[in-house]
């Protein structure tokens, strides 16, 4: 599989955001391996957090959380999918698919031994960290769901998501950056947009981000939708700790919460929340308000 490597430097004098870089190595399912860069922070001895950022951010879209999370005494993962971030970009939009993506994000599980892990999802996070949850149970001990759903394509996604799906398709250059000030309710430094588009130094190193709106499951027959389907099987089922932390300025997701509470037994009892002055990126505008929900989620169900 041929691929792109975004360049470190890149990434020099980001704000807000020195942490180290670590990085493993996946099968690429083509005879070859790609490299995936997380971040790991906190002691290495506690339960684990795991961040999971979506469409079309990466692990800086949770700088605010790690630091607040990490001082509470929690180990934070907080790994970069494949095609974002600093973690290797394959070159055709062929090479990204969902399942893929579910396999590459559970080879990061196996190799780092994680377990007893407390997932963090928004966006596309929840629609690969989900998957993971269901197929990887034992390894997890609660989730918390912000901005996002697990679709099977059996449900009209809403004009909001088509809306998207069509610009990200049609827009002559895709400024990650602006997108996500797009999906603020405040209004992101030029530094801070930079720093979004830092690992796309050029438009071919976009080729993944171009790509997953394309693969989010809209109609019954997609690729993806089976195995979605299993899923919620499993979380159908799910007794463990569940909260929705959701904001009120997302139209992508709205509703979402609900129909996660409605579904998933591990939602009863627990104290679900509505992030107010937020957008789809709640990280950005109330990241600091999220993390103490994270903490007060995982202190009062251990």
């Amino acid at each position: 599989m041929e691929y792109l490597r975004t360049k470190d430097s890149c990434f020099e004098n980001l704000p807000d955001y020195a942490f180290s870089p670590y990085y493993l190595m996946v099968d690429d399912t083509e005879g070859g391996e790609l490299r995936i860069h997380y971040l790991d922070e906190g002691p290495k001895d506690a339960a684990p957090i795991l961040l999971m950022h979506g469409e079309p951010s990466w692990s800086f879209l949770y700088r605010k959380m790690i630091p607040i999370l990490a001082k509470a005494g929690y180990r934070v993962i907080v790994p970069d999918l494949v095609g974002f971030g600093r973690s290797d970009k394959p070159s055709h939009r062929t090479d990204y698919t969902y399942q893929r993506h579910v396999d590459w994000m559970s080879s990061v599980l196996e190799q780092l031994q994680l377990n007893d892990i407390t997932l963090v999802c928004q966006d596309w996070g929840g629609l690969i960290g989900l998957r993971l949850a269901a197929e990887h149970s034992d390894n997890f001990t609660g989730i918390v769901a912000a901005n996002t759903m697990l679709p099977t394509g059996d449900h009209d996604p809403g004009e909001a998501f088509k809306n998207w799906q069509k610009f990200s398709q049609e827009v002559p250059v895709f400024s990650s950056g602006n997108i996500i000030n797009g999906g603020t309710t405040s209004e992101l430094s030029e530094e801070v947009i930079a720093a979004y588009n830092a690992p796309f130094p050029e438009e071919k190193y976009k080729e993944g981000a171009r790509q997953f709106p394309l693969l989010v499951p809209i109609t019954p027959n997609d690729p993806a939708a089976e195995k979605n389907r299993a899923a919620w099987k499993v979380l159908s089922q799910w007794k463990k700790p569940f909260l929705t932390a959701f904001s009120d300025s997302d139209p992508i997701t709205a509703g979402g919460d609900k129909l996660m509470q409605k579904l998933i037994p591990g939602t009863n009892g627990q104290p679900h929340t509505i992030i107010t002055n937020a957008g789809h990126f709640l990280q950005e505008d109330k990241g600091d308000e999220l993390a103490e929900v994270v903490i007060s989620f995982v202190r009062d169900n251990n």
